[in-house]
Parts: C-alpha cells; structure tokens; sequence
C-alpha cells in the first residue's frame, strides 16, 4: 500500500492510505488480480481522529457544504433578476454583487447550514458520530406494556 498526503487529508494532518492499483503492471495491462474499488477508507480515517479534529473536520465540512449551497443559490437567484432600467453600477456592480454574495453566503452559513450539512456529515463519516440519547418519542416507543 502507498500512504500520501491528499489535500483535504493534509489540512487535518491524516495520512491517506491507497489501496492497491488493482493488479495493474508497469505497462498499465491488468494483471490477474482484482482491483480495489472499495473507498471505505476514507471513512475509516476517522476512526484515528482525536475529537479536537474531529470537530475541526464536522466545522470545515459544515462551512464547505453552506457556502457551497447558499452560493449556488444566490447565484440562481440573481440569474433570474433582470438589469435594472436605472440606477445600474455597470461592471463594478457586478464585481461587488459577487463579493457580496459571498459574504451573506458565509453568514448564512454560520447561521443556519449546520441544519442540513449534520445529516450529510453523519452520513458521510458514520465513525466520527457520537451515539445520540434517544428523543423522548423514541423512549416511549421503547418501553414495554405489561
């Protein structure tokens, strides 16, 4: 196995192992073993993640999928939006509209993205997630009639 350094492994300092090239030879003609095709572990990286780290990762993956969500949409929405017919700023409008936008996509990231990125964050890194106390629902449901 070969262990590199990827980017998002070397922002977390995380060794990356690779699995094998799947039988592959020199030439690039496969060879009679079976490649690996399996990723798994990427997400067993986490396992070996203190919890200082594994907050820094839940934060960034959180700021990343926001930011990337609320630009999309606010580009979508000034795609929509004609020229106004006065009180148009031209090229420079257009320039510190996208700065602007990436600014309240970054609020709004800090806002409210945890909402739907702690879904995807658990689904994404199963290890990482600490086991959660049931609702009381749940509790209810639970107990046994006698």
């Amino acid at each position: 196995m070969t262990s590199i350094n990827h980017s998002a492994a070397a922002t977390f300092q995380l060794p990356v192992t690779l699995p094998p090239c799947g039988g592959l030879s020199a030439a690039g003609v496969q060879s009679g073993a079976k490649p690996a095709s399996d990723t798994g572990f990427l997400r067993n990286a986490g396992s070996r993640l203190t919890d200082g780290k594994a907050d820094e990762l839940r934060k960034k993956f959180t700021q990343f999928v926001g930011e990337a969500f609320y630009g999309q949409m606010l580009k979508a929405m000034r795609s929509t939006v004609g020229k106004p017919a006065y009180f148009y700023g031209g090229r420079a409008e257009e320039v510190f509209q996208g700065q602007l936008d990436q600014k309240m996509a970054e609020e709004l990231t800090k806002v409210s993205a945890s909402k739907f990125a702690e879904p995807m964050f658990e689904r994404q890194f199963p290890n990482l997630v600490a086991a959660k106390p049931a609702s009381a629902l749940e509790q209810l449901n639970n107990l046994r009639r006698r």
